[in-house]
């Protein structure tokens, strides 16, 4: 398979942009390669400049749930920008599409509509500040929520990735405030809550961890947040920027029955347009301004290309049994990749909750980023460009979340097999 073209571009990129890229994981470097650049996409499948088709399990990082070009989607921003793409000004779409949410997310009576995941997590925080009157915030090691300042400590995703997970400059003032437990170790919770009594404004987490891989929250784990939560006046926020429509309609706090005071969302609910989003209980909610005093904006919010591409993707989320049939195929996908590896004799431990996965490349349990950080990355190196070469298209690092959509067929998942199979066989000669 030729890449050349995607190599002569790489080579311009990194000219005029820093490290060739605009988000630092597509650079590949984790995984010994160099990024292709993608041309178009339709269905499960993308193409890249030199030509060559991909079967796509990354979905542009999650928001691809009903798959590239879905025709609905597609008609829908065509009307849309028909009548202008962008007002600063508000319009019935913004109203559509929070009812959509609001009716779907057990947590939400309010919400608003920003830009980007990293803009609807600092504005959450932000606002439960406000409303404790408190400044130290908890956030899980391995764990990311965007590349705001408070929040790039200990940060899973790219950070983890490239073995940078503070960043330089983060003052030491904003980082202070920062408080870092162990996921699904609810003990390291309590004592930083014990030791920062009635200083802690929020808890914030991914009820399913998908920046160090997928990893689950142990039984209990949730409920124990909440409960202490509860106990200690503190905001409970779940980032469900990747979970949220994606494990279910309602996101994990649907499956998981456990209902937070704020929830922040993006990915599907712009349908692969730019969007984020955060509600939760209307008290905290009105807090904001103009309804209150805590100050959050944005040109961009809740424009209208955004907004329609959200509304069609979740009409189609809502058709009877979508989430039936996505989870027989995200099982299928996993399974055969379990079963690769097994065939082959090499050690992997696999993850699935719904349409999200991952192989970490270890032989042991994975539940939190210190057993997630011990993988083999130069095996899921090897991996990843075994399965490249064959046209399955993995995200390019090890500490990241694979998506299955609902575009994908019988006969991708059975070439996503034999791929497995083939790479298997080669990691097992060594």
């Amino acid at each position: 398979m030729k890449h050349d073209r995607s190599a002569l571009l790489f080579e311009k990129a990194k000219k005029i942009i820093p490290g060739g890229v605009n988000s630092p994981v597509r650079a590949f470097t984790s995984v010994g390669s160099q990024p292709l650049f993608i041309e178009r996409a339709s269905g499960s499948k993308m193409f890249d400049a030199d030509g060559n088709e991909f079967i796509d399990y990354v979905g542009s990082w999650g928001p691809m749930i009903v798959g590239h070009c879905h025709p609905k989607v597609v008609a829908a921003i065509t009307a849309a920008m028909g009548k202008g793409s962008s007002f600063g000004a508000p319009t019935d779409l913004e109203v559509q599409l929070a009812e959509m949410v609001v009716a779907a997310v057990p947590s939400i009576e309010m919400v608003r509509m920003v830009s980007s995941g990293t803009e609807a997590t600092m504005s959450a925080i932000r606002l439960a500040r406000a409303y404790t009157g408190r400044d130290a915030i908890i956030k899980f090691s391995g764990c990311y929520h965007g590349h705001a300042d408070s929040l790039l400590v200990k940060a899973g995703s790219g950070a983890a990735t490239f073995g940078v997970p503070d960043s330089p400059g983060v003052p030491a003032d904003f980082a202070r405030h920062t408080l870092i437990a162990e996921y699904n170790d609810l003990a390291s919770v309590q004592a930083l809550v014990a030791e920062n009594r009635e200083k802690v404004a929020c808890i914030i987490i991914e009820p399913i961890a998908g920046n160090m891989g997928t990893v689950t929250p142990r039984q209990g784990f949730l409920q124990g947040l909440r409960d202490l939560c509860d106990r200690e006046k503190i905001v409970l926020i779940f980032d469900e920027v990747m979970s949220g429509f994606r494990v279910a309609y309602g996101g994990a706090q649907e499956l998981y029955g456990i209902t937070p005071d704020l929830t922040t969302l993006g990915k599907i609910i712009g349908g692969g347009l730019p969007v984020g989003a955060f509600g939760g209980k209307r008290e905290i909610m009105e807090l904001l301004s103009p309804s209150g005093s805590v100050y959050q904006a944005g040109t961009l919010s809740g424009n209208p290309l955004a907004m329609t591409a959200g509304i069609a993707t979740l009409e189609i989320l809502q058709e009877e049994g979508f989430y039936q049939r996505l989870e027989e195929k995200s099982a299928k996908v996993a399974d055969a990749i379990s079963r690769a590896a097994a065939d082959a004799g090499y050690p992997i431990y696999s993850t699935r909750v719904g349409s999200m996965l991952c192989v970490f490349f270890t032989k042991h349990e994975v539940h939190d980023w210190t057993t997630a950080a011990d993988c083999d990355t130069a095996a899921y190196g090897r991996y990843f460009r075994a399965m490249l070469e064959q046209g399955i298209y993995l995200a390019p690092s090890q500490f990241e979340t694979a998506f299955v959509s609902m575009a994908h067929s019988a006969e991708d998942i059975d070439r996503t097999a034999l791929a497995a199979r083939n790479a298997f066989d080669i990691l097992a000669a060594g």
